[in-house]
């Protein structure tokens, strides 16, 4: 906790985000960050609760209540306060690899669980632990700490997400030797390529993976395996391998006049914008002018509303199928449950900034494409629905007559999810796979069907969120490191009692 009355003392602070009409015209963070005095007022405000449910790290009713790596937040908190930040830095390091990217773009699951919350509005948590790395990397604190000694095994990491990343800095902790491979041309994954420079600069990427490097962890970029490295000789020449490749396979909107030119998955865009930032040169593909229509809500969506505007789009519209979240917890999503409610995200404070009004349009059903005769997109067909339960208690929309609609459209972005891992190299290893089309483990374990061979992330549980991505990648590691020293050197070198 910190000051003990600090909760009923401190109304929650937090900086404000740079200027709308400032931010627009560039690619840098968004995020503006408090005096150091301010954090720590803002640590004060932890409370005494009994029960930090923050930590708990769970899922209730399939919706995640407190913080999944079980940070040990009302202790750095405290710490905040007090102004003992190296000792902050230490409790945040002992379950969370990398701070630095969970503090800018988990959307916070602690805050929601968060006891203050109930009543009042929740510590700020996120941009405590935010706080605590920045400072650290900004006194040098943070310092290449390579393994004092090497077990002499070697294990192979497929993908560079932040499971892959987490996976690797334990086994590579706990003394391995550890081989990471990227098809693309960095190292990063999601976090390099998936979300924008707004969000998180990839300099902070940069700056953690060269950490890595030093620590006596290789990357190899530009070699997919399963392709440019056939999947049985990577099980020849290591000791073990761990799959993290992610939940890349996007779903599609198979509807008429999907063929037509103008037409994207959500991630092309993404990837596109954030090689030409890197590369100092236009992006193969662009908003610029354009009619752009996002079909999708969530982050990925907002992420590309963003996008689109700074490239400078002519309009911005979001559709989503489903009904617009309440303002206020219903009684099916209790405290402490993740809040669904209606907000408006960074993107949509930008369209509406820019064009006037939110971007966002519910219970909207996209029926066709509509082409030009030399086929480019258009224009985009839809239909109002309304949601109601069937006989069976299931919920089922029905379209609205009379409310059809065309809306002119220069781009699409389909930013609907992702329905699974790719399937080639689970096909060479010969991997189970579970009826959503994941890699097949038992419950809460990462050992797959195959022995030797592991998974974590996106790739076991689907589409998930960076923090649930780096808890799946420490516990890989630490049920791979025992498959490989029979007892677990991970537990020898990060203790027994640590649950990350």
């Amino acid at each position: 906790m910190g000051k003990a009355t600090g909760f009923l003392e401190y109304r929650r602070y937090e900086a404000e985000d740079r200027p709308v009409e400032e931010r627009l015209k560039d690619w840098n963070e968004f995020h503006n960050k408090l005096p150091e005095i301010e954090q720590r007022v803002q640590g004060a405000r932890c409370m005494d609760c009994g029960i930090p449910f923050c930590h708990t790290g769970i899922l209730y009713q399939g919706l995640a209540m407190g913080c999944p790596l079980n940070n040990l937040i009302p202790e750095w908190n405290d710490l905040v306060y007090r102004g003992r930040w190296r000792e902050a830095l230490a409790r945040l390091e002992a379950t969370n690899n990398f701070p630095e990217f969970t503090g800018r773009v988990c959307p916070a699951p602690c805050e929601g669980s968060c006891t203050l919350g109930y009543g009042d509005r929740p510590v700020t948590i996120k941009s405590n632990e935010c706080a605590i790395i920045d400072k650290a990397f900004a006194e040098g604190w943070i310092v290449p700490r390579p393994p004092q000694f090497r077990t002499g095994k070697k294990v192979a990491v497929v993908g560079s997400g932040p499971s892959g990343l987490a996976c690797a800095a334990e086994l590579n902790r706990a003394g391995h030797w550890v081989t990471v491979f990227e098809r693309a041309d960095r190292i990063g994954g999601l976090l390099m390529y998936g979300i924008p420079n707004m969000k998180l600069d990839k300099g902070i990427v940069e700056r953690r993976v060269k950490l890595m490097e030093a620590e006596g962890i290789q990357f190899v970029t530009g070699v997919d395996v399963g392709k440019d490295y056939p999947a049985d000789q990577l099980v020849e020449e290591f000791d073990a391998v761990v799959l993290c490749g992610g939940a890349t396979k996007p779903r599609d909107l198979p509807i008429p006049g999907r063929e037509l030119k103008g037409i994207y998955f959500a991630m092309e865009l993404l990837q596109s914008n954030t090689r030409a930032l890197l590369n100092s040169e236009e992006p193969p593909l662009s908003a610029k002018d354009k009619d752009v229509i996002v079909i999708g809500g969530g982050d990925t969506g907002t992420d590309c509303v963003a996008t689109a505007l700074r490239q400078g789009c002519r309009s911005v519209n979001q559709f989503e199928i489903v009904p617009q979240p309440p303002k206020e917890r219903t009684a099916d999503n209790p405290w402490p449950q993740w809040p669904k409610v209606f907000k408006a995200d960074y993107g949509q404070e930008e369209a509406m900034y820019r064009f006037g009004s939110d971007p966002r349009h519910y219970c909207i059903n996209t029926k066709r494409f509509e082409g030009d005769a030399d086929g480019n997109l258009k224009a985009v067909h839809t239909v109002d629905v309304v949601w109601e339960k069937d006989e069976q208690n299931r919920w089922r929309f029905t379209e609205i007559p009379g409310t059809e609609r065309v809306w002119p459209a220069g781009m699409v972005l389909l930013a609907m999810g992702f329905v699974g891992p790719e399937d080639y190299l689970l096909e060479q290893l010969g991997l189970e796979r579970d009826g959503r089309s994941n890699v097949k483990t038992e419950a809460d374990q990462y050992h797959t069907s195959r022995p030797g061979i592991f998974t974590a992330g996106d790739m076991h549980r689907g589409q998930s969120l960076v923090v649930w991505a780096i808890r799946e990648g420490r516990n890989a590691a630490r049920e791979c490191d025992r498959y490989l020293m029979g007892g677990g050197s991970c537990e020898r070198y990060r203790g027994k009692n640590d649950k990350g």
